[in-house]
Order: structure tokens, then C-alpha cells, then sequence
């Protein structure tokens, strides 16, 4: 590599630079700063992810290869980029207070995320099976550690022991793939696998890794089989990782999904009927388990797991339409996911958790504004018009039917159906039962700001889908 190549090497991975940096001197300064006041720690964490935003908005105007093909810096990680930036914030500003309760303020926590935000930056930009390992592996291995920060809670330290060992399994899965992959082709880089195999028929054992490739990043996803962690991850996780485990680890998948499932290695195999059952089951085992849930936060995670399965059909659709149905899919799925988690974030106050359902009995009564907030949330989750939920499930109805796959559609539309259920019912918790306790919700300036933003991120999308439908279409693949 020449001292050019290298100079725009780095130039492309400036904000993975900066966010790695920025985190190395928050683990140093967050030991110096006096207990009582790491608030500070907040605002130096939104300051770093913002500047990366900034050097990636202005990195944007071209496409630039990196690191001798390994890394991209291109529209469509930008797309991806910023979303991971709204959901790391946004936890950062939902930590606040419930960090503080929580007894997790420390240096630790932020830094972290942001390792965890710098792991999902390399997987948008990765285009290199090594790369995406790289990229999985310091995203993951910082949500093990977050999903066990509350470390006097039994059901806390058994979720991240749970995590860690399926997620262990699923990365060896992963890296088996790779290593036939590397025997067969001799290459690693995406481009350069499709080149080997262009115009031949498809190696069994090339077919045998892809499958291989598939399993360890459908995990990532929460997609069924690989489902099993979701449900207790997410009940034993801090509220706010889970938050920002369903939103940006879960876009970071789907960011590597696209780019491995659609390269033409993949499209040339016969693997998209799997991954058409893959997502039909995943959508009826998420929609049909969450009816029978008592746990808000194990219902979000079977939601969840119903909504990986109905964003994996854009990828059975592919082509420019399915990509960009998926892209637009998360960006929706992060505004109102985040907004109900942070609902549920202000619930947490004195021995009040707020993730029993039977605990928002009657929560209009006391607190309207913020019911309908919720309301407004699990109607866009339900896909309920005119909200972005409902928007984000029809363009990739649409994404399937042109390309033909109108039974699928039909499924997919019968299972939001039975999903529009366990939301329902929550609603009606909160509208037609009476309170049975009275509480306080934690509701700082920040959190009020949060729900704001999310609710009118939920609102804006619903009332002008088609612009920002439009910018993921311009996004897919620097199209």
C-alpha cells in the first residue's frame, strides 16, 4: 500500500477513527472525573458521535475503497452510519437518568457503546468476510458486556452467559463459512468471490458455506433458529441496551446481510428458499409467542424477532426496490422501537420497573400525553396507518409483489395481522383498565426530549414516506 493509498485509506475511515479515539480517552478521563459527576461523560459521548457524524456527512459525496477493497465508504454505509449514530445517541440521552437509578454511570458504560457504535460503523463499510469479522466481533463482544452491567441481578449475569456462549457458537458457524469460502475461491473480498465463480456452476461446497455464512449472521438478527437468545437478552439486559441492542446491532446485521445475500456468490446458490422460510417462521414464531407474554419487554422481543422476519422479504425480494424497503424498514423500526423503549426507560423510578404489562393498568388516567405517546408507538409497530410502521411494511409488500412473490406477501399480511394483537392489547391496558398503583415516571428533560423526537421521527415518516423512501433508493449500494 503506497503512502497515497493510505492517506485515502484513513481519509474514508475518519469516523471510525474518531469514535475508536474519542472512546480510548473517555476510558482514561472517566477515571479522573469525581463521583457524582459523570453526566459529564454523557455529553463528551453525544460530542464524539456527533463529529463522526459530521466527518461522514462530509465524506459522502463519493464513493471511497479503503484498505486494499476491505473497507467502503460509500452511500450505503453512510445510510446505515447515521442510523446507528440516532440509536447510540439517543441511548446515550435515555442512559442518563436510569443509569443514575441503576447504579451503571460509570466511564465503562459509555465507552463501551461507543466501541459497540465503531464495530457497527466497520460492518456497513466492511466488504471483506475478514472485515465483517472484525466489525461483529468488537460489536458483540461489547454488548456481552453490556447485557451483564447489572451485575447484582441474577437474571442479568445469566442473559450475558447466555449470550456469549450462543454467540460463540454462531461466530465459529460464521467463520467456518469463511474458511471454505477462502479454500474454494482463494479470496475473502466480496467482489472478488463473485468473480471466481461468474459463468460456472455453483460448488457444492460453495453452496455448504454460504449456508455456513448464513446461519452466523442470521443470529446477529435474531432470526429463527437462531432466535433463542433474543427473548432473555432483552428481559436481562439494562433497558436502555436493550434499547439500543434491538435498534443498532440489529441494522448493523442487516447492513452485512445485504451486502454478503446479495452479491452475486449468493444469488447464483439456491439459498433464497431457505431465507424465505427462514423469514416467514421467524415472523410466526415472534407474532404467535409475544400473544402469550406478561413481560413488556419480552413481548418488544418476540416484536422483535416478528419484525427481523418481515425486514428479511425485502432481502428475499432484492434487487434496488428490496434493498431499499429494508433500509427504510429500519430506519422507521429505529424511530418507534426507541420511543417505546424509552416509555418504558421512564417507568424505571424507585422499586417501579414499568415491564410487568399489568403495570400500565389505566397509565391514560394518570399520565394522558404520555399514553398516547405509547398509543402512537405500538399502533406504528402494529403497522397500523397512518403512522411510519405501517408505511414501512407496505413498501416492502410492494418489493415482494413485483418480483413476484405474492404468496409471501400474503403471509406476511396475515401475520401482522396476528401481531396487531399483543399490541392491541396493551393499548387496551392503558385505555380501559383502571390504575391499580400510583407512580411517578422518571421523566427528565432529556427523556421528554427523546420520546419528542421519536414520536415526530414516527409522524414526519408517516406523513412523507415517499422522500425518505426516495433517499434509501439513492443509498443502495452508492446508486
Amino acid at each position: 500500500m503506497t503512502a497515497a493509498e493510505l492517506f485515502q485509506s484513513v481519509l474514508a475511515s475518519l469516523p471510525e477513527i474518531v469514535v475508536v479515539t474519542g472512546a480510548c480517552i473517555l476510558l482514561i478521563v472517566g477515571q479522573l472525573v469525581p463521583k457524582g459527576q459523570e453526566h459529564f461523560l454523557v455529553w463528551a459521548s453525544v460530542a464524539v458521535v456527533l463529529i463522526a457524524a459530521l466527518l461522514t456527512l462530509m465524506l459522502a459525496g463519493e464513493v471511497r475503497p479503503a484498505y486494499t477493497g476491505m473497507f467502503i465508504a460509500d452511500r450505503f454505509a453512510v445510510f446505515f452510519k447515521f442510523v446507528f449514530y440516532l440509536a447510540t445517541v439517543l441511548t446515550f440521552l435515555l442512559s442518563r437518568k436510569y443509569a443514575d437509578i441503576e447504579g451503571i454511570g460509570s466511564s465503562e458504560y459509555y465507552v463501551l457503546l461507543l466501541f459497540a457504535l465503531s464495530g457497527m460503523m466497520i460492518l456497513a463499510s466492511a466488504t471483506d468476510l475478514l472485515s465483517i469479522y472484525v466489525g461483529l466481533e468488537l460489536m458483540v463482544l461489547c454488548t456481552y458486556v453490556l447485557t451483564g452491567f447489572l451485575r447484582g441481578e441474577r437474571r442479568s449475569n445469566e442473559a450475558a452467559l447466555k449470550y456469549v456462549i450462543l454467540g460463540a457458537a454462531s461466530t465459529g458457524i460464521f467463520l467456518y463459512g469463511v474458511s471454505l469460502v477462502y479454500g474454494l475461491t482463494g479470496t475473502t473480498q466480496l467482489d472478488a468471490m463473485a468473480a471466481a465463480v461468474s459463468g460456472n456452476p455453483l460448488d457444492p461446497g460453495l453452496l455448504l458455506a454460504v449456508v455456513f455464512i448464513v446461519a452466523g449472521l442470521v443470529f446477529k438478527v435474531g432470526a429463527v433458529p437462531f432466535h433463542m437468545w433474543v427473548p432473555d437478552v432483552y428481559e436481562g439486559a439494562p433497558t436502555t441496551i436493550t434499547a439500543f441492542m434491538s435498534v443498532g446491532p440489529k441494522a448493523a446485521g442487516f447492513a452485512v446481510i445485504l451486502r454478503v445475500f446479495l452479491n452475486p456468490l449468493v444469488a447464483a446458490s439456491d439459498v433464497w428458499i431457505i431465507v424465505a422460510v427462514i423469514a416467514v417462521v421467524t415472523m410466526a414464531l415472534g407474532s404467535f409467542v409475544a400473544l402469550v407474554q406478561d413481560n413488556f419487554k419480552r413481548v418488544l422481543a418476540y416484536s422483535s424477532i416478528a419484525h427481523a422476519g418481515f425486514a428479511i422479504l425485502g432481502v428475499v425480494a432484492g434487487g434496488q426496490d428490496g434493498i431499499a424497503s429494508v433500509m427504510f424498514y429500519l430506519l422507521i423500526y429505529a424511530f418507534m422501537n426507541l420511543g417505546i423503549f424509552g416509555t418504558v426507560i421512564m417507568m424505571r423510578n424507585g422499586d417501579f420497573s414499568g415491564e410487568v404489562i399489568e403495570d400500565y393498568a389505566g397509565f391514560a388516567k394518570s399520565y394522558p400525553g404520555l399514553a398516547f405517546l405509547m398509543l402512537l408507538f405500538l399502533f406504528s409497530l402494529a403497522g397500523i396507518p397512518p403512522t411510519a410502521g405501517f408505511f414501512a411494511k407496505f413498501y416492502v409488500l410492494v418489493a415482494l409483489v413485483e418480483q413476484g412473490f405474492v404468496m409471501l406477501a400474503v403471509i406476511a399480511v396475515l401475520l401482522s395481522a396476528v401481531a396487531a394483537y399483543f399490541y392491541i392489547r396493551i393499548v387496551m391496558v392503558i385505555y380501559m383498565r383502571e390504575p391499580e398503583r400510583t407512580f411517578e415516571p422518571a421523566l427528565t428533560p432529556l427523556v421528554r426530549a427523546t420520546l419528542a423526537f421519536t414520536a415526530a421521527g414516527t409522524i414526519g415518516i408517516g406523513l412523507f414516506p415517499a422522500w425518505f423512501l426516495g433517499l434509501a433508493q439513492r443509498s443502495v449500494f452508492g446508486g
